[in-house]
């Protein structure tokens, strides 16, 4: 009976945990200017679009040698953020780095990679090539780490074994006690 009952406990103590976490779905990017592996002809400026109402932003815009090229503090408006670019962007491989804090409260980054490649005609601007878009769905959203509702199952595996293992030794000591 007391077996049973601790048993039962476990398994309401993990389905409890398991239906009562809050869900984990934290602000994502939805878009970007420059798109993830776009290849441009220049950029002016960096325009990130996320699912909801970001704050704090932190964007980083540096080429394969580290050299970064962002200018000023990035602007806000609702799920929109931009930063300005510093300057024409030499050919090469670039890479936007962000960090923003979602509408929950939790901190989200990624990073978005692009080539540039430069054209006589207008080295200022941002022109993507015909075969990427320069505003797309992006990748890049970092989100890393367990779900809650995995701790929570293994935590009432733990509590389950826990209980089997006790039941075990109590009935190994009532059997020594029995006389024979």
């Amino acid at each position: 009976m007391r077996i049973r009952a601790l048993l039962l406990l476990g398994l309401a103590c993990t389905l409890l945990a398991v239906w009562g976490t809050p869900a984990s779905a934290h602000d994502s990017l939805r878009s970007s200017t420059p798109a993830k592996n776009a290849v441009v002809s220049g950029l002016d400026h960096i325009e990130l679009e996320f699912s909801a109402h970001v704050s704090f932003p932190v964007v980083i815009l540096h080429d394969a040698a580290g050299h970064r090229f962002e200018s000023g503090t990035p602007r806000t408006d609702g799920p929109k953020v931009t930063e300005a670019v510093a300057g024409p962007l030499p050919s090469g491989s670039y890479t936007v780095a962000w960090r923003v804090v979602s509408s929950d409260g939790h901190p989200v980054e990624g990073e978005i990679p692009f080539t540039v490649r430069s054209s006589s005609t207008s080295p200022g601007r941002a022109a993507p090539s015909a075969g990427a878009p320069a505003t797309a769905a992006a990748g890049g959203g970092g989100q890393s780490g367990i779900p809650g509702w995995v701790w929570a199952v293994l935590a009432g595996l733990v509590v389950l074994g826990a209980a089997a293992l006790l039941s075990g030794r109590g009935k190994k000591h009532a059997e020594k006690d029995e006389p024979s």
